[in-house]
């Protein structure tokens, strides 16, 4: 894990109150509770365990003492892990999380690595992308929950007709063209009335 002060966006000189506040902040924003129908539900609970596991840390001492065994975050040039990926796709950080993943070996490329590939581009609204790999997440370990609600999430999403893809130029010209469609037949139902609302047709 990080830094515990680092979690809870406090400095290492905190008072037990403002180390409080704190923690009651973002467990107020990031609590599960606020999640439970979004496809984030599961990251929302990592984080949550993130802000606890911090909060107990700084209040028993251990995180002043050192004795608290931190998780630096991934940086270029070091190996990085899912517990790195998940850490920068929580902040936003969209472009270094996909940055650590493609820096990862080959060998590490499994259900996780799909499903964080999958998280990525939900959060850029790319979710053609996302849901093709949160399928393969879930069809590579369909025993795994998380992989498994995201997949039936975006998969309901699908069938609802609401599609994004990463160019979006398609779904520009579909509306486009629907708007013509639509002015052209009230046209054609002004002029039945005696109106007309395009002179030029």
């Amino acid at each position: 894990m990080r830094d515990p002060y680092e979690v809870l966006g406090v400095p290492r000189t905190a008072t037990a109150d403002e180390v409080k506040a704190a923690y009651r902040a973002l467990a107020k924003k990031y609590h599960p509770d606020n999640y439970a129908d979004s496809p984030l539900a599961d990251v929302a609970n990592e984080k949550m365990a993130e802000i606890n596991e911090a909060y107990d840390a700084i209040m028993s001492g251990t995180a002043q003492s050192g004795s608290y065994s931190y998780q630096h975050t991934w940086q270029s040039g070091s190996s990085p892990t899912f517990d790195a990926v998940r850490t920068l796709v929580w902040n936003g950080q969209l472009d270094e999380a996909e940055q650590a993943l493609e820096a990862m070996d080959h060998a590490m490329r499994g259900a996780e690595w799909y499903y964080w590939k999958g998280q990525v581009n939900y959060k850029r609204g790319w979710f053609d992308q996302a849901y093709t790999y949160f399928s393969t997440a879930y069809t590579m370990e369909p025993q795994n929950q998380n992989y498994r609600r995201m997949y039936e999430t975006m998969t309901q999403q699908r069938s609802g007709g609401y599609r994004a893809s990463r160019s979006g130029s398609g779904d520009t010209m579909s509306s486009a063209c629907s708007i013509c469609q639509g002015l052209l037949c009230a046209d054609c139902c002004c002029e039945c009335m005696g109106g007309d609302l395009i002179p030029c047709c």
